[in-house]
């Protein structure tokens, strides 16, 4: 099996969660697409739910697949959230950001009664930094907000190279990504995160620092596939403990 279809059927053992009426929120991201294709099918056969994207391209998704949109401002709470990772540890603590979509995919999850992550189980690891870590800016003051985030690390036990992230296909001297809320984002290989509580605290006391790819004591549950079939591993104290 390869890994698409493992990444399928994690978004398939997600969708077993929604029920009629649910009020849902979409991540993004390869894993999240497939949730939401699957839920484009179930629409298609008379499921009534109501989604609100974390991206401009899962809102394309969705919009493809049949779902029914709105936003935060229209509704005042979100039933799930389904949405990938791209690390998962024993906590259920996260790195995300991958794609980009950070802010608003934390916007969301927090907005929501559960959040359910789907992944295949090369996401799980013990601890987390191998994957580098997505920290949103402001374009403007740069310099002055890597200075505090160098600071910052030095403080929580980390160090690492950052770089300013580049747009898909450019090179060193390409056009930097820009997220759709018009922030940038600075990519930093910190290999091993010994505490992901503190350093969450500390970057997000940084003027500078729009958000960050750790999610913390936001993951309800995480579905994980791999050759061996479909792990569902639950958080040990309830959200919000």
């Amino acid at each position: 099996m390869n890994m698409d279809q493992l990444k399928r059927q994690a978004a398939a053992r997600a969708l077993e969660e929604v029920r009629d009426g649910m009020q849902l929120g979409l991540g993004t991201g390869s894993t999240a697409k497939h949730f939401v294709e699957l839920l484009g099918e179930r629409v298609a056969a008379g499921l009534k739910v109501i989604g609100v994207p974390t991206s401009e391209a899962t809102r394309a998704d969705a919009e493809r697949c049949g779902v029914p949109l709105t936003t935060l401002d229209e509704i005042e709470h979100l039933d799930i959230t389904v949405d990938g990772a791209d690390e998962i540890d024993p906590e259920l603590n996260l790195i995300k950001g991958g794609g980009g979509a950070l802010l608003r995919e934390k916007i969301v999850a927090a907005a929501s009664d559960r959040m359910i992550v789907i992944a295949d189980d090369t996401k799980w690891v013990p601890t987390l930094g191998g994957f580098p870590l997505p920290i949103e800016v402001i374009p403007f003051g740069l310099g002055a907000t890597r200075r505090a985030i160098e600071k910052a690390f030095a403080e929580c036990g980390v160090s690492g190279q950052m770089a300013v992230r580049k747009a898909k296909g450019g090179d060193k001297d390409g056009h930097v990504f820009v997220t759709d809320g018009g922030h940038w984002i600075v990519d930093a290989q910190l290999g091993r995160i010994v505490d992901p509580p503190s350093l969450a605290r500390a970057l997000s006391a940084i003027p500078g620092v729009v958000e960050h790819g750790l999610f913390i004591g936001l993951a309800s549950s995480a579905v994980l596939a791999g050759g061996e079939g479909i792990r569902v591993i639950e958080r040990r104290k309830p959200k919000g403990d």
